[in-house]
């Protein structure tokens, strides 16, 4: 674990440096906050002993893209990470509709289909991060938040 935490600390100075040397646009502050809790998402995947073989994979015959997708064991999980800096409006998981979890079985339909095998075992998990102020960071799970219908 300790190899993991330092490799997460180098990327998070290596994202914070190339920001700060970068002269372009700023990137407005909810797509920073996006991808800061992806980063974040992939690492605590790792911590929780997932494997993930894929980030923000797209598919050129379905609109959309699948945040992390990762192995728990035998199974193929479809992660979808909300990322919120604070709870007052609504919780991170809330946003995953109807629409979007359409969308989400789509690609991941695709994905399945590149694959040269398929699994036997698959999921779509949730996973809410908080990046409230003043406090450290805080990861939510929902384990086969919603299925294939």
């Amino acid at each position: 674990m300790l190899g993991l935490r330092l490799f997460e600390e180098f990327v998070h100075a290596s994202d914070y440096l190339a920001l700060r040397l970068k002269r372009r646009e700023a990137v407005p502050a909810h797509l920073e906050m996006g991808r800061r809790g992806e980063e974040a998402a992939f690492f605590q995947l790792r911590r929780l002993g997932y494997i993930v073989v894929a980030r923000g994979w797209r598919s050129p015959r379905a609109p959309g893209d699948l945040d992390l997708v990762a192995w728990e064991n035998e199974t193929l999980c479809f992660v979808e990470v909300k990322t919120r800096s604070s709870r007052n409006v609504a919780t991170a998981e809330s946003a995953v509709d109807e629409d979007k979890t359409r969308a989400l079985r789509r690609v991941a339909r695709q994905y399945i289909r590149d694959m040269p095998e398929a699994p036997e075992l698959v999921r779509f998990d949730i996973l809410s991060i908080y990046f409230e102020p003043g406090k450290a960071a805080d990861f939510q799970l929902f384990r086969n938040a919603f299925g294939w219908r």
